[in-house]
């Protein structure tokens, strides 16, 4: 499976963590920046990875900033782009089997490592239930699509 990933400043440390947790598991990385702990703008990265996941390049996106909160704002503006900012393995599993989340937000300043790549672990084994959830997901689609 490949995936894309980025962070900000304030989840540049978590980014790294992921990144390097993801391919100990033999998982592709595509590392969309930013590349250290100097202040940037999350937005920009948001797109990246969610250009990326609308475009095929990569099955699912990460992204991490201070609390995800920021970056998850940031990757729902866009179409097809269903992201969650988590800090907890229910959550994780549950935004997979009931939302199908496509991008996973997390927040280094609110989410130690080991929580977070447990979590990580979670959404990433998680699949989508489809059912009753399907038509909760396409409703989410049809809005998007008489918003744009």
């Amino acid at each position: 499976m490949k995936l894309a990933i980025a962070s900000d400043h304030g989840g540049f440390r978590l980014k790294e963590a992921v990144k390097a947790y993801l391919a100990e598991k033999g998982l592709e990385v595509l590392d969309f920046g930013c590349t250290g702990t100097e202040s940037v703008d999350f937005p920009g990265y948001a797109k990246k990875v969610g250009d990326a996941v609308n475009a095929g390049e990569a099955k699912l996106g990460i992204l991490c900033c201070g609390t995800g909160i920021g970056m998850s704002i940031a990757a729902n503006k866009l179409n097809g782009i269903r992201a969650a900012a988590v800090g907890d393995v229910f959550t994780a599993k549950a935004t997979r089997e009931h939302n199908d989340s496509n991008i996973l937000c997390l927040g280094e300043r609110v989410t130690g490592e080991g929580l977070a790549l447990a979590i990580v672990d979670t959404w990433l084994n998680a699949e989508f239930l489809g059912g009753r959830h399907a038509q909760r997901v396409n409703a989410i689609s049809n809005l998007e699509a008489e918003l744009c």
